[in-house]
């Protein structure tokens, strides 16, 4: 199993990534293994990219590149497994069916697509991320435990019904700032935070070694949505959370 960082926190507090090298050494030196997304608008740019990360001995998960059939082959080429799930579909019934479509053609790529439930989305709730894998049956699941947990999900009931289903997992923990505030006004509600600074009850330590259990080996992505400090020392305390948890 790998540990790396879905860098989206990294970039609004920093402003961008301004040089993937630095931002590499930096998560290495903490303990991280890479990325999430290996971003690129050229197939050059990408090569280039790769190189980089084997270079320094890190990897990454998936390729994002201009159009949807890039990300799909690009992932491919580097013989990675997994895309997100990118449709256009506005309705839940469009949204479902154009993911199957686009199950159906990263397949011919050996690619899996994988869902990140995420809230204020059309798979918020467990119950609309359940609705979702029964009419998506080929597509898998990158499961977001604070999306979820916040949106009174149960991560655990989740993992041990469709632990087949996992392609990948970002851990992250929930802070209520203005309980008064309800749900579908969740970026004032609350923030993603380091794990073991939310205040939902989100035992992720517990849900990994649950996950692991189930024989899952593939990458468990940390994601901090919002920093309020150097983001290196945010994730050094969710890596440190993560070794007491055994890992």
């Amino acid at each position: 199993m790998k540990f790396g960082i879905a860098d989206y926190g990294m970039n609004v507090w920093d402003g961008g990534c301004f040089d993937l090298e630095q931002r590499l050494l930096d998560l290495r030196s903490i303990g991280f293994s890479g990325l999430e997304r290996l971003e690129a608008a050229t197939g050059e740019e990408a090569m280039t990219k790769a190189a980089i990360f084997h270079r320094l001995g890190m990897d990454f998960g998936t390729v994002r590149g201009p159009q949807i059939s890039h990300n799909i082959q690009w992932t491919c080429a580097f013989a990675k497994t997994y895309v997100w799930t990118q449709v256009l579909g506005k309705d839940f019934a469009t949204f479902c069916r154009q993911v199957n479509r686009q199950v159906e053609m990263a397949a011919r790529w050996g690619v899996k697509v994988g869902l990140h439930n995420h809230l204020g989305s059309l798979v918020e709730s467990q119950e609309q991320l359940e609705t979702f894998l029964a009419n998506c049956p080929g597509c898998g699941l990158i499961l977001d435990t604070a999306h979820l947990a916040a949106a009174d999900g149960d991560c655990a009931e989740i993992v041990a019904k469709y632990a087949d289903r996992l392609v990948a997992v970002h851990l992250k923990d929930w802070l209520v700032t203005n309980p008064e505030i309800g749900l579908e006004r969740w970026p004032q509600r609350g923030r993603f935070c380091e794990l073991g600074g939310g205040n939902i009850g989100l035992d992720n330590a517990a849900i990994l070694q649950q996950i692991v259990a189930t024989g899952y080996d593939g990458w468990v992505f940390v994601e901090h949505d919002t920093h309020l400090r150097d983001p290196l020392l945010d994730l050094a305390t969710s890596r440190d959370y993560i070794r007491r948890a055994g890992f």
